[in-house]
This record gives structure tokens, sequence and C-alpha cells, in this order.
């Protein structure tokens, strides 16, 4: 049988390593604009106090790439993916809890997700939230009309 590479149990990959902490102090979410429940997400986001300003960009889209122009677009869009302004990156159930901690009212629960004890918990919210988006979000294909990211600042 051959090896098969995993993940980082926290699915977080990160810069360079340079000697020192490097902090977080404002952190871009890419989202997916077709997902209802992504978009959903987005609007609750931006109602909750931030302790780091959150920056939410649909994934894909023209501003993504402006800003990111070295990331894997197309894996931004089948997984939640957070940058920091470091370049930290964060995918999937790590995308979420670093999404919590940089909310005021929800650091303690993202504090608590991390854990050995809240990791699990984090992971099945992730994993529950990509069912219900694979069976209400459309298959986009490239070139796709239909799912070309939507304007939603209008």
């Amino acid at each position: 049988m051959g090896r098969t590479r995993h993940r980082p149990v926290t699915g977080q990959v990160t810069a360079p390593f340079d000697g020192r902490r490097t902090p977080v102090e404002r952190l871009t979410v890419l989202y997916d604009a077709q997902c209802s429940l992504c978009v959903h997400v987005r609007h609750w986001l931006m109602k909750q106090r931030q302790l780091v300003p959150l920056d939410l960009v649909p994934a894909g889209s023209e501003e993504a790439r402006r800003r990111f122009p070295r990331l894997d677009h197309a894996g931004t869009l089948s997984e939640i993916t957070v940058i920091g302004d470091r370049g930290q990156i964060y995918r999937e159930t790590s995308a979420w809890i670093v999404c919590l901690w940089a909310l005021a009212e929800h650091r303690p629960k993202a504090h608590w997700l991390a854990t050995p004890v809240g990791l699990p918990f984090a992971r099945a919210s992730v994993l529950a939230a990509a069912k219900y988006r694979s069976v209400t979000a459309a298959p986009c294909g490239p070139g796709d009309e239909a799912c070309q990211v939507p304007d939603l600042e209008g």
C-alpha cells in the first residue's frame, strides 16, 4: 500500500517561519458568493464587533486574484480560505476558528474550539456546512455565466 499524505490537523498553512511570531492585524475571508450559506455567514460576520478587521471578498473574484495572485483560487472555491495580513493562510476548520477569533463576542469560543476537546466540534461544524453547501449550491465550471461572482455591494 502506498502512503497517503495527510494534511495538518489544524488545516493551517503559514508563511515561511522567520524565527518570530507574526501578529495578525487584518484578515481577508474568501467566501463562495454563489453559496447561500456562505453569503449568510458573510452578512453575519459584517454585523459582528471585530477585534481584528475582516475583509470579505468573493473567492475567485477579480479582487481576490488581484490581492493574492499566487493563491490557488480554484481551491478557495472548494474550501473556506482566510488570509492574514502577514501571509498566513488558514483553510477549512482553522479558517472558521480564526474568523471566530477575530470577533469580540466569539474569541473565547474560538480559543476553546482550537483545543483538543473543542476541535472535533469545530470539524463537525465545518463538515456540516460543507454538506449543506454541496446539496444547495449549483456546481460551477470555468466560464459558466451562472456562476459569475455577483456584485454584493449594490
